[in-house]
């Protein structure tokens, strides 16, 4: 992955497991949770030569879900739902940049939409809920 794609002001976002395997993903330096970027390589490739769809998908999980997890304060969160609408190729090599939007936040669920562009085109858009978990443990987790 080349680095020289990552424009000035983002700094890699720390990130583990899954997200290390597949990242890494950016952050803007002022920690803005609502904006994440991603360079693909040939790692996120299909075989037209433009990043995979599933990658897209991923981007959309990893960069909502940073933003539901802010919205509720940092409580641990799950994707409920997420629905992404494809509307054109991202090449590879290019760094994509997801802007978030968060739509509501309840006791209990987190309603986002995500926008993604790279190079001035969108490439996709999402739609997704996230659940906020209280584990049982947790003295202040709501009834089920």
């Amino acid at each position: 992955m080349s680095e020289n794609q990552v424009p000035p002001g983002w700094r890699v976002r720390p990130g583990k497991n899954f997200n290390s395997f597949v990242g890494p993903f950016y952050e803007p330096e002022n920690s803005d949770s609502l904006r994440a970027g991603f360079v693909t390589d040939e790692r996120h490739g299909n075989k037209r030569g433009v990043t995979h769809g599933g990658m897209i998908a991923t981007a959309f999980d990893v960069s909502l879900g940073n933003a539901a997890w802010s919205a509720a304060a940092g409580e641990r969160c799950a994707t409920v739902q997420l629905t992404i609408q494809y509307v054109g190729a991202l090449k590879l090599h290019e760094f994509a940049e997801v802007s978030v939007e968060v739509i509501r936040a309840t006791r209990s669920l987190v309603f986002l939409r995500g926008t993604m562009v790279a190079g001035g085109r969108t490439i996709a858009t999402a739609d997704g809920v996230w659940k906020i978990l209280k584990w049982r443990s947790d003295e202040t987790a709501a009834p089920e």
